[in-house]
């Protein structure tokens, strides 16, 4: 993989997938970071491939070095990471009631303990300052809660005038269409406003791919096809492939003491937006895709998925390609994708049936679909080995 930073040299139009038209809805939002549509998209007006291998995107931080940050895992309540039930045998609620076909609830550790139990929401009040936690997490946050299944409280703090917990500003388009010969807006398709993001200063994204780049290079991307500057940034692949290397220890690790009936449970922590499309048959003359915010592969009845931790969908529209003539395309039926940093809790690790390629009975891959999202750079994980706050730290 080669990896490199994209730098925008104006603002972005990065719609949503909801749909949008002057004269039915007169508003365009925005979404950020892009998705691998976007990328892959932009990518092909300068390599003229169209297939590629993406890893992110990720945010990217330069100060005195380049750094990747990471969407911070969504269970915790503060620095206190919540945990299943089930797992929690010593909780006070232990004895609950819930509904077994569906996730475990999350509860804090018995033992846990947070100074700022008085605190409220994402920030912390002091002398009528908010000092608000970090939203994105720098490698060496990840790199250690990867090691240890912890984040110190400390780590939540953000450095002064970093935006670590926003690095964009959202910024109000409005578009008006006069009548001619009057100063009036036309009554069709005569207004409408859109969002644009603009990163705040020092802040990129990341991206790696399986194609090499001259760099520097410009590519234009989204709405408006404004440019971003593409240059090469090995150091943000050496800090990935560390992340990875752990993350891999981790899930063999305990895949290893499954078979010796040890303590497997772990965490898979979405870095990327998931997206787990099955198909499913209701009748003969029907075949549906389906989305739900964990992968279908993964049961609760049998006991590996326990329960996770989310937050609200993020819609995700792209286009088919026509396979005569691949200049021409139509937008494909929405898809809803769990948001990155959700955090999955599994008795033992168990991987995704997209990281296996579909063969034919002779051993050929014809089909490539099973695993087109994840070449995209959808649902990746890093897999965390689960300790109990108070257990000696790994690493």
């Amino acid at each position: 993989m080669y990896w490199y930073k994209l730098t925008p040299l104006d603002i972005l139009m990065l719609r949503d997938a909801k749909p949008f038209s002057p004269q039915e809805r007169a508003w365009a939002g925005s979404i950020f970071p892009p998705n691998g549509h976007t990328i892959a998209g932009a990518l092909r007006g300068l390599l003229g491939k169209e297939i590629f291998n993406i890893v992110g995107p990720f945010l990217c931080y330069q100060n005195t070095k380049n750094t990747l940050y990471l969407p911070r895992p969504l269970g915790f309540v503060k620095s206190v990471p919540l945990v299943p039930l089930t797992w929690e045998t010593e909780s006070y609620i232990n004895n609950a009631l819930w509904d077994k076909t569906q996730p475990c609830p999350l509860v804090r550790p018995h033992n846990s303990k947070d100074d700022d139990e008085d605190d409220k929401d994402d920030f912390v009040k002091c002398s009528g300052v908010e000092t608000k936690f970090r939203q994105y997490l720098p490698y060496c946050v990840v790199k250690k809660y990867l090691k240890t299944g912890k984040i110190d409280k400390n780590d939540w703090n953000i450095i002064k005038d970093s935006h670590e917990d926003k690095p964009w500003d959202e910024e109000t388009r409005s578009h008006n269409s006069i009548e001619p010969g009057t100063k009036q807006v036309k009554d069709a398709d005569g207004y409408f406003v859109e969002k644009a993001i603009r990163l705040h200063q020092n802040w990129s994204f990341a991206i790696g791919i399986n194609h090499e780049i001259t760099t520097p290079a410009t590519i234009r991307l989204g709405g408006e096809g404004h440019r971003v500057i593409v240059e090469s940034c090995p150091e943000l692949g050496e800090q990935w492939q560390e992340l990875q290397n752990i993350s891999r220890d981790n899930f063999q690790a305990n895949t290893k003491q499954a078979d010796n009936k040890d303590d497997t449970k772990s965490i898979a922590y979405l870095v990327t937006p998931g997206v787990f499309e099955r198909p499913h048959k209701y009748n003969p003359e029907q075949r549906v895709n389906l989305c739900r915010p964990y992968p279908w592969e993964w049961k609760l009845k049998d006991g590996i998925f326990v329960s996770m931790s989310t937050d609200k969908a993020v819609p995700i529209s792209c286009r088919i390609r026509e396979k005569e003539d691949k200049t021409k395309s139509i937008p494909a039926p929405q898809v809803f994708a769990a948001p990155p940093g959700t955090l999955y809790y599994l008795n033992k690790p168990q991987g995704l049936f997209q990281d296996n390629e579909k063969v034919d009975k002779n051993g050929t891959n014809k089909d490539n679909r099973v695993n087109n999202w994840r070449q995209l750079g959808y649902s990746e994980m890093l897999w965390i080995k689960y300790q109990k706050i108070g257990e000696k730290e790994n690493g």
